[in-house]
């Protein structure tokens, strides 16, 4: 499991006010980001030594409230480690917490430097990357842009909303978001309609804000919208978004077809279609039918028009919102990953009509997830042909990563 997911569970019965809730998420997320960087700082002082986790993550801890947070005071800091030291039964190693703390305060500036050194000598550890994925995107793109990538996965991610058009227009949706306190400001793409995506940059929790409890807006990065846009769905046609959960990139697609048309939403548990039907009900989105891999073929008929396929993948475009994800990945996964992406494809092809569209998408930087899935698939298919393609990379469009390709399908 994540540690998003038990962060989030556990904070939903923790009662913290929301200036500690948001704190308590900037401390865990700060501390597993920077992890590798945290334990170069411990191993300086430890001559490599390796800790108990639970005493080590009590350094990390401390160290990323010193180094790499400024609202909490360097004394504050290490005070309140020392004593969760003692409380989580560490208290026989106070006294070395204490110790190993304050003398990074006492070598306070010289240590700021190094770390910013590292970033220039050792881009990896001081980016806190594991070595293997910096050397791989250093190959493709070079050393600068790969220091930029570096530097947005390291970033706490920003809040997006898509306007729902099914219940509102722009317009009434600021003026409601102006009466709740939110403050917003416009995003502009050129894959994006105007006025159809805002950035919040300050809101109180959207689960109890009375616009996002009706349904008027959905959280998604602008990213997820390029897919949406070369879908390109019109009312009333056949559309199968195969991959459907969580619902986000579905329910902008019924926005599309103005709620008129046929949406098959397709996954692969019961558990995710419940999520996409929670969704749909809120957004107010009436045409969409849900399916497992069990009922589709009752939904295949002659095909649909358009097919959407947004695969599962290594995720790394999205890496500044998957904190932990560069330490569980490893370099065998592309592979494992682009072989079951190859077979959704195909599966994709298959419920498409003769002249219809399949578009291909994941959040992911990586060529063999990405145009080359779609070369092998269009090699063993001389039925489509690649339309059009597009990457999205954080250090050029300032979005999460994304690839999309639309894949048509000949008439005959």
């Amino acid at each position: 499991m994540f540690v998003e997911t038990l962060l989030e569970r556990e904070l939903a019965h923790a009662g913290l006010k929301d200036p500690d809730r948001r704190l308590c998420q900037e401390l865990v997320y700060g501390t597993v980001r920077w992890q590798r960087t945290l334990d170069w700082l411990i191993g300086r002082k430890t001559q490599g030594r390796v800790q108990k986790t639970g005493l080590q993550n009590l350094l990390r801890l401390g160290l990323y409230q010193i180094f790499f947070l400024d609202r909490i005071p360097n004394h504050a800091a290490v005070n309140e480690t020392v004593e969760l030291a003692k409380r989580l039964g560490f208290g026989a190693q106070a006294g070395f917490v204490n110790a190993l703390l304050r003398g990074y305060l006492r070598e306070f500036q010289p240590t700021k430097a190094a770390l910013e050194d590292l970033k220039r000598t050792q881009p990896a550890l001081g980016h806190s990357h594991p070595e293997w994925l910096v050397e791989r995107w250093q190959k493709r793109w070079g050393i600068e842009p790969t220091n930029r990538l570096l530097a947005w996965n390291n970033t706490p991610p920003e809040l997006f909303a898509r306007v729902n058009t099914l219940k509102n227009d722009a317009g009434k949706l600021l003026e409601q978001w102006r009466a709740e306190n939110v403050d917003y400001d416009f995003v502009r793409h050129d894959w994006l309609e105007e006025n159809l995506v805002f950035r919040l940059k300050a809101a109180p929790p959207l689960e109890r804000l009375p616009s996002f409890q009706a349904g008027k807006f959905y959280v998604q990065d602008p990213s997820t919208l390029l897919a949406v846009r070369e879908m390109g769905a019109r009312a009333g046609e056949d559309v199968l978004d195969l991959c459907a959960a969580p619902g986000g990139k579905l329910t902008c697609l019924a926005q599309m077809m103005g709620n008129a048309g046929r949406l098959i939403a397709h996954d692969i548990s019961a558990e995710r279609l419940k999520i996409v039907t929670e969704n749909c009900a809120r957004l107010g989105v009436t045409c969409a039918t849900t399916a497992l891999p069990s009922t589709m073929f009752a939904h295949v008929g002659t095909g649909f028009d358009r097919v959407l396929l947004d695969a599962p993948c290594s995720n790394t475009g999205v890496m500044r919102r998957r904190v932990e994800l560069r330490w569980r990945l490893e370099p065998k996964e592309m592979e494992r990953l682009r072989q079951g992406q190859l077979d959704l494809l195909r599966q994709a092809g298959s419920l498409v009509r003769p002249g219809g569209t399949v578009v291909y998408s994941t959040c992911s930087l990586e060529p063999e997830e990405n145009r080359g899935v779609v070369d092998e698939f269009l090699h063993g298919h001389g039925q489509f042909g690649l339309e059009r393609e597009r990457e999205l990379r954080p250090f050029v469009e300032g979005v999460d990563g994304a690839y999309v390709a639309a894949i048509k399908r000949a008439h005959r």
